[in-house]
């Protein structure tokens, strides 16, 4: 006899390559893209304002961190200066991670937008297979099985990520803000 019995239904999904999410694995990861994102940093910038930020962290400690980030593709050298006889590295990330909890009023509030999401991206998704369909099937041809899945979406995953694309690409032009604002 089953004590609870319910359906679970998928209300999030999250994209990323198996070395970004370990990556992301250590929350001062988070918080050293956070920091980058923004502005380029030394090694010891970011150790600053992680202290400031409350996490006490050995010098080594927080490189080993950005070496991760480097390694996954989400932080980048940016600059390399002269400074005092030795070369001083500064780092930039390329990735935003967005932290953030609805509240629970959000269901309710958001959910006629959310009809009008979904029908917006049926529209942009049958009208990016009309106009890309091969090119789509082609590069879900040559992808290779995630390590932790059973079931491969690799159609699914490319859609996502040309969506992710485009709105990263409008939020990082200013061109989403200046939208938002707008409508306002």
């Amino acid at each position: 006899m089953s004590l609870l019995e319910t359906e679970v239904p998928i209300t999030d999904v999250i994209t990323t390559g198996p070395e970004k999410a370990k990556a992301l694995e250590n929350d001062v990861r988070a918080k050293i893209l956070d920091m980058l994102a923004d502005e380029e940093m030394t090694i010891e910038a970011i150790n600053t304002e992680l202290e400031r930020r409350g996490e006490e962290k050995a010098k080594t400690t927080v490189r080993h961190h950005v070496n991760v980030l480097k390694d996954a593709g989400m932080v980048q050298l940016s600059r390399l200066e002269e400074a005092g006889g030795g070369t001083q590295k500064f780092y930039k990330s390329n990735t935003r991670v967005f932290s953030y909890e609805l509240p629970e009023s959000a269901e309710t509030t958001l959910n006629d937008a959310g009809g009008t999401a979904r029908k917006g991206m049926t529209e942009l998704i049958e009208q990016l297979y009309a106009d890309h369909g091969e090119e789509i099937e082609a590069a879900a041809s040559e992808m290779k099985p995630c390590e932790y899945c059973e079931t491969q979406h690799y159609e699914e995953f490319i859609v996502r990520e040309l969506v992710n694309r485009a709105l990263t690409e409008l939020s990082e032009d200013g061109d989403l803000d200046a939208l938002l604002s707008s409508s306002i």
